[in-house]
């Protein structure tokens, strides 16, 4: 479980005692105690088995796969996955590639529903890029119309392994990761996903001997 999770619970068991005390009402004191399982389920960080394929790129945020596109960018064409995830999801994020991070930027902005496809830009967010040695990878955390936190442990010069978990965004959001012209995709859009366990693309180049 993430830290955080233990701090809401507790503060809000702390509340729970306090209205318990002075009150003796069952049904106010457990307003507080159902909010302290709730977030103690909430930030849950759970175990995930690490795809060993070469070259594959995994989701780096649990949640279903709303958009599957490709885009262009500064740097050439990009396959643009997105993934959305809801108050239900885990929020822990994870790295979709190993290599060296060369760029963490943080980007004030809105808080739109992160399933409008606007959010990708106009959202708070921060963009992460990966280089293997290979290949490079962006991804994005991206802020939703509840999340008004994102968490990134990654700084410039780190060298990251693939699923390594990286952070977490708080209350429902969104995670775009832009994959190289050559990858294969491995998702459609509507599929659920699991960060650092679903694999989303597959570099051929890198499979080859």
């Amino acid at each position: 479980m993430v830290r955080d999770g233990f701090f809401y619970g507790l503060a809000l068991l702390v509340v729970a005692t306090i209205v318990w005390f002075f009150t003796h009402i069952v049904g106010l004191t457990a307003i507080p105690v159902l909010l302290a399982l709730f977030f103690l389920w909430f930030f849950r960080d759970p175990t995930r088995t690490i795809p060993t394929e070469p070259g594959a790129i995994v989701s780096p945020g649990d949640g279903k796969v709303d958009g599957a596109e490709w885009i262009e960018t500064i740097d050439g064409r990009r396959l643009r996955v997105s993934v959305f995830l809801n108050v239900f999801d885990v929020h822990v994020n994870r790295c979709p590639v190993e290599g060296i991070v060369t760029l963490v930027e943080q980007r004030p902005g809105q808080f739109l529903n992160a399933m409008k496809e606007e959010s990708a830009v106009l959202n708070e967010q921060t963009l992460i890029v990966i280089d293997t040695g290979e290949f490079t990878v962006s991804f994005k955390q991206i802020a939703g119309l509840l999340a008004r936190r994102i968490v990134c442990n990654l700084k410039a010069g780190d060298r990251v392994e693939r699923g390594q978990r990286m952070g977490l965004i708080k209350f429902g959001s969104r995670v775009d990761v832009l994959l190289p012209t050559e990858a294969q995709l491995r998702v459609k859009v509507g599929d659920r996903v699991k960060g650092g366990s679903s694999i989303l693309g597959v570099m051929p180049s890198v499979q080859k001997p």
